[in-house]
């Protein structure tokens, strides 16, 4: 089987391009290794200082397309997760684009940092006997396995309205790091032809469950349909006008399982 993915952001209601404080990435399977492709989503705190860069390099390394490339990418496991995280801690420290700061914004770097909810899968045995996505999350970062009209599982289980309350997040400061890694929850299922997975951070997500509770068929094959990323930002205003979702950054990764792969190519300019 294949699989391939579509991400849908935008950023909170009159903030810029620039200001969206989400992360996204994914990246294919390496033979090499025997490592299945990988998918990242991540959620940068407003209040915090270099949110951006922080989710940014979280989602690019856990697939292996930060600066240590696909040997940088940590099994799904407590220890080999806290070594990636320290290394990726010391990277945000030395980022490139932090490294213009201000001296009362290097103090904050040193001082408040910052923390994201993050959610990270990967695929296995695509073409094997079990095809499963396994995945490691920590916060209110939710993966959604639909199969045909229902939603077969979410990870981590967050009840309906169990948004917005001081979600747990992968912080900068290295104080606090061990004892967090030993929250991370993780998780997995089994994979067949024609599902999709999709990644959400906690706004989609909430929304997602609130309407998966009034009409699940109808929700997933509103998803299932967004062929645009305008489509999904108006289908973002629309919920934010009418108060159904809160304003807040939006990340969307829709992640297509099946065994003919594509059938199109479209490139949005």
């Amino acid at each position: 089987m294949h699989a391939w993915q579509v991400v849908f952001s935008a950023p909170k209601h009159g903030n810029s391009e620039q200001e969206w404080e989400d992360g996204a990435a994914a990246a294919p399977g390496d033979a090499a290794t025997g490592r299945g492709p990988r998918f990242a989503v991540a959620d940068g705190a407003t209040q915090g200082f270099g949110s951006a860069r922080w989710a940014l390099r979280l989602v690019e390394g856990f697939v292996g397309q930060g600066a240590g490339g696909v040997d940088e990418a940590p099994e799904l496991a407590d220890e080999p997760l806290y070594r990636w995280l320290c290394r990726t801690q010391d990277r945000w420290r030395h980022d490139p684009v932090l490294a213009h700061a201000t001296d009362l914004q290097l103090y904050k770097l040193e001082t408040v940092g910052s923390f994201a909810t993050f959610l990270g899968c990967e695929f296995a045995d695509l073409s094997g006997p079990r095809p499963r996505w396994s995945a490691v999350a920590l916060g209110d970062t939710v993966l959604f396995h639909v199969r045909g009209d229902g939603l077969v599982a979410r990870f981590p289980p967050i009840p309906v309205r169990g948004f917005g309350f001081n979600p747990d997040g992968l912080p900068t400061g290295r104080g606090a790091l061990e004892d967090v890694v030993g929250r991370m929850l993780f998780a997995e299922g089994d994979l067949r032809d024609g599902d999709v997975v999709y990644l959400a951070t906690d706004a989609v997500a909430d929304w997602v469950l609130r309407a998966d509770e009034r009409d699940g068929a109808a929700l997933w094959a509103l998803l299932a349909g967004l062929d645009h990323p305008e489509a999904f930002r108006v289908l973002v205003d629309d919920l934010r006008r009418s108060e159904e979702m809160v304003n807040d950054d939006v990340t969307l990764m829709r992640v297509s399982v099946g065994v003919s792969g594509p059938e199109h190519l479209v490139v949005c300019l």
